[in-house]
């Protein structure tokens, strides 16, 4: 992980400001993993957007703009996580107008964000699309307070149960939906360490795997679902962490999206 904001020297890609026209052609893609931790967390997808844009700025990446009266960046994001919930996996993809090494854009945008937004990989787009990518996405979560037996029984009854229906407010108005469908592992560790190492405090451990469907299965909607059929209540917030999101394989392993731009070639099967 490079250095962050606010050390001696911070590294840049360009050596002059780029201006903002979009007049200039996009002759590069290149596509960014980056982790939300610790309070960062909290940082809505609103909030990161422009903190990355003010570190393009920082950073003097060659951003690419969209033509018209008022240009933006172009920069994709793909299945951002939630707010609040912390994240080792969101992905994200910029248009240039020159070519950048890769590693030195990386540093250089680490550089420009605040601890706990961290850059973690770039790699050079080699064509297909990032969102067609994203399959499923795996979580882990933290449930101080509950007792592991009591959430090994409510997951039990999870996986039992046919169909889950949970309600969830969308853009479209309250809906309701299966969260059942839409997981295709669930489990309950039956030891775990607890988050401040202290034995006397349990803590139970759910572990999920979730394909992407439409409305999108979160974390939340599966812990509502542990309630409608085993009535569990986490005394204490869950504390949510995407570790990985991207293609699922056949045996149910998740694929880095940015494995194929490495090989050079786009995911055709899986």
């Amino acid at each position: 992980m490079g250095a962050h904001a606010g050390t001696p020297e911070e590294p840049t890609i360009a050596k002059k400001p780029q201006p903002e026209g979009g007049q200039a052609p996009v002759v590069q893609r290149v596509r960014i993993r980056y982790a939300k931790r610790g309070p960062l967390r909290f940082t809505s997808h609103r909030d990161f957007a422009r903190a990355f844009e003010r570190a393009l700025r920082r950073a003097a990446v060659p951003i690419a703009f969209s033509q018209g009266f008022h240009p933006h960046p172009k920069i994709s994001y793909a299945s951002a996580a939630p707010t609040g919930v912390a994240s080792e996996a969101e992905y994200l993809e910029i248009a240039l107008q020159s070519e950048v090494d890769p590693e030195a854009l990386r540093a250089a945008l680490d550089a420009a964000l605040s601890p706990g937004l961290d850059v973690l990989d770039a790699v050079i787009a080699e064509g297909g699309s990032l969102p067609d990518r994203i399959e499923a996405s795996r979580w882990y979560i933290e449930m101080p307070e509950v007792d592991p037996a009591v959430l090994r029984a409510a997951v039990d009854a999870f996986v039992a149960a046919d169909e889950v229906l949970v309600e969830r407010m969308t853009k479209q108005g309250r809906r309701t939906f299966d969260a059942r469908a839409a997981v295709i592992s669930i489990d309950a560790p039956a030891s775990a360490p607890t988050p401040s190492g202290a034995p006397a405090v349990p803590c139970a451990i759910l572990e999920l795997v979730v394909r992407q469907v439409t409305p999108s299965v979160r974390p939340d909607d599966v812990l509502s679902g542990l309630r409608v059929v085993a009535d569990l209540e986490p005394p204490v917030s869950p504390r949510v962490t995407r570790l990985a999101q991207g293609t699922l394989t056949a045996q149910g392993a998740i694929v880095d999206p940015l494995d194929a731009d490495r090989d050079g070639a786009a995911i055709v099967g899986h």
